[in-house]
């Protein structure tokens, strides 16, 4: 198994679900950000709340800048599912 192969999340049952919850926090980051940069946009429209609206941008921004360094961090998770998986089957 290597990283970022399309059948990597659906070898085995815990694959399947840590792909599913990866998703899903995925999913979660990115409406976050998306949710971030409207109220941040909003805010720009009141001079007086321009500096919660920088906080907002900064912060989707990360948000933003959190998903490729998850999709990382499943592909190495799924990578150690499958290698025990592996094992576990050559020595059984």
């Amino acid at each position: 198994m290597a990283l970022f192969q399309q059948d990597s999340a659906t070898r085995t049952p815990r694959q399947r679900k840590l792909y599913a919850a990866y998703e899903l926090a995925y999913t979660v980051i990115d409406a976050a950000a998306a949710l971030l940069f409207l109220a941040g946009s909003i805010l720009f429209f009141y001079p007086s709340l321009q500096d919660p609206a920088i906080w907002l941008f900064v912060i989707g921004s990360a948000c933003f800048a959190l998903k490729p360094v998850l999709r990382v961090i499943r592909e190495f998770h799924l990578l150690a599912a499958g290698d025990i998986d592996d094992l576990a089957a050559r020595y059984s």
